[in-house]
């Protein structure tokens, strides 16, 4: 297994040897990682991680999704089951990995994980079928030091800041226990509402009456559910929240009269939730985020474009993010219309958007948030997380966009090891198309080193109002 030194560079030997230089100045800065779900818990208990497949396989839906393509199931792979069937213990789901680790080939995912074996644990090898029980051996000997233990893992990938996301409902115990160890700042929650504005998850209502009880809000009440939500964002705050984030399969939103977003509610409350309602209501409750987010600052990320638990046997066996998401087209001029009409001028207002619609890049996102004052681009997005889909993003956004209105970079991920993984490929992509533009002579190699420090660094801090 090797890493080569000037991997995702151009094959040009002027614009390679500028893509170094500029690499160099940016591979040593602090990572900061504005948004992602690694498991509060890792942090806040500090426990040593069980074995190799809980750090490598179980977490990751890239592995999962592409071993299940390719005829393996969930329960060969160790993922648990709800009803608590057995599954493969950690040993032999990483020999199954190990065996199809040649599937990976071409991918991200490849990367990724040869960086971690390499960067964490020093190991050189190749996973493969006769190295499976040596590695994961090597790998379950390293877990039980303490340099291996989940919090010097972030020390060690120089982690200035990790923002997990949680659900309007969680009661944030982790995150408590956190603020008592006096460790938020180094990690921070994230306020997810999905739970309470998605009338397509199954537990839709149920978790309304539960955000009553919690807040001691009238839920039923339109009134009483903006307020709910809140004491919610409040109580998040304290635990380091800066940013909320919403997921839905569509950009749309909406601006109901007062009259018409309590009809809606009422509906949803009288029987049967029909597509167009489940639709209009999280569309209305983008926009109601959005006035929170003017009132309290916090920014606004908005993640469209994927068609969520495709397989419902999946879905019911073992729940969500386990790799049947797939992504759909979006409209983001028409959807976020209503919302940016209503706040896209607000100085006190700050959305970041995400989109698995790489069509809409350059003829929509980029002229998009090269208006609004506050619009910002997140960066590649999950199935474009990769060496040539950050290449395609900032070819097609940079030019109408600029570098200023992009978000920076965040890793978005559930596999703890990868953060440095995926980070290091952005500063090398980054480097790369900053250097032919150098050697193209149109941009001057000090500005490209400002603008790689910007893009690495500095814009996710400014992006996500993480305090200095």
């Amino acid at each position: 297994m090797s890493l080569h030194p000037d991997r995702f560079f151009s094959g040009d030997a002027q614009s390679r040897s500028a893509a170094r230089e500029i690499y160099e100045s940016i591979s040593g800065l602090p990572i900061i990682s504005p948004h992602g779900h690694t498991d509060p818990e890792w942090f806040a208990s500090n426990q040593p991680f069980s074995d190799a497949a809980s750090l490598f396989l179980t977490p990751d839906h890239y592995v999962l999704r592409m071993l299940f393509s390719q005829g393996l199931s969930y329960e060969d792979l160790g993922v648990p089951r709800k009803d608590g069937t057995a599954v493969a213990d950690g040993r032999s789901a990483w020999r199954r990995f190990a065996a199809n680790y040649h599937l990976f080939l071409g991918t991200p995912s490849r990367t990724w994980i040869d960086h971690s074996l390499q960067w964490a644990f020093g190991i050189s090898e190749t996973l493969s079928t006769e190295t499976a029980d040596r590695i994961f051996d090597q790998i379950n000997e390293r877990l039980t030091e303490p340099d291996f233990l989940p919090r010097a893992i972030l020390e060690k990938a120089k982690v200035e800041t990790i923002a997990t996301t949680e659900f309007a409902l969680d009661p944030l115990q982790h995150h408590q226990s956190l603020k008592q160890q006096g460790l938020i700042g180094l990690v921070r929650t994230t306020y997810r509402p999905d739970d309470v504005t998605d009338p397509d998850n199954p537990g839709f209502l149920a978790n309304l009456a539960t955000l009553a009880e919690t807040t001691n809000e009238d839920t039923r009440n339109w009134p009483g559910l903006i307020d709910a939500h809140r004491k919610r964002r409040a109580l998040f705050r304290e635990f380091g929240a800066t940013a909320t984030d919403h997921a839905a399969p569509t950009a749309l939103t909406a601006d109901l009269p007062e009259h018409e977003k309590q009809a809606l509610l009422d509906r949803l409350h009288c029987g049967t939730i029909s597509p167009e309602d489940a639709e209009l209501f999280r569309a209305q409750m983008l926009t109601e985020m959005a006035m929170l987010s003017v009132e309290d600052g916090m920014v606004m990320q908005f993640h469209a474009g994927s068609r969520r638990n495709t397989d419902p046997v999946l879905m019911a066996q073992r729940g969500p993010n386990l790799g049947a998401d797939i992504p759909v087209p979006v409209d983001p001029v028409r959807g976020l219309e209503p919302l940016l009409q209503k706040f896209g001028r607000s100085p006190d207002f700050h959305m970041i958007f995400f989109c698995l619609d790489e069509s809409v890049l350059a003829r929509e996102l980029a002229p998009m948030a090269g208006y609004w004052p506050a619009l910002k681009l997140g960066p590649p997005w999950w199935f474009h997380d990769s060496p040539r889909g950050i290449a395609r993003y900032l070819d097609r956004v940079v030019e109408t966009a600029g570098f200023f209105n992009l978000a920076g970079f965040n890793d978005d991920t559930r596999a703890l090891l990868s953060i440095p993984a995926r980070h290091d490929v952005w500063r090398r992509c980054v480097a790369d198309f900053l250097a032919q533009m150098v050697t193209a002579n149109t941009l001057g190699k000090p500005d490209a080193l400002q603008i790689a420090a910007w893009l690495s660094y500095e814009s996710a801090k400014v992006a996500y109002n993480i305090p200095a």
